[in-house]
């Protein structure tokens, strides 16, 4: 069993910066890849980015790649997610996610086993 907690969400003006943290317990972190979804009203639950167990290998989709930058601390048991220059496009509530499989990257919802609570990121105009 893991337990995600995120932090990190707000209210940014377009253009903006935030860096979420997803605190992770429970089990040995450094064997989970972890990802970054979003979703926004209305809309399904969307991939962000991805990473590896070693934090080797990331993945992002078209829309944040240059701009969000995923990572992981396995001393702190935390991923992160920075964002930059972020867009109104951007706003949704953004969930950390861990797999039970060791292959990274996978990009379907259903392919990771715990997620945390979610925090809102809202971008302003």
């Amino acid at each position: 069993q893991v337990h995600l907690v995120e932090s990190g969400g707000g209210l940014v003006q377009a253009g903006g910066s935030l860096r979420l943290s997803c605190a992770a317990s429970g089990s040995t972190f450094s064997s989970h890849p972890m990802a970054w979804f979003r979703q926004a009203p209305g809309k399904e639950r969307e991939f962000v980015a991805a990473i590896s167990r070693t934090g080797e290998g990331t993945k992002y989709i078209d829309s944040v790649n240059g701009r969000f930058s995923i990572s992981r601390d396995n001393v702190k048991n935390t991923a992160y997610l920075q964002m930059n220059s972020l867009k109104p496009e951007d706003t949704a509530v953004y969930y950390c996610a861990a797999a039970s499989l060791t292959t990274w990257g996978r990009a379907r919802a259903s392919d990771y086993d715990y997620w945390g609570q979610g925090t809102q990121v809202t971008v302003s105009s």
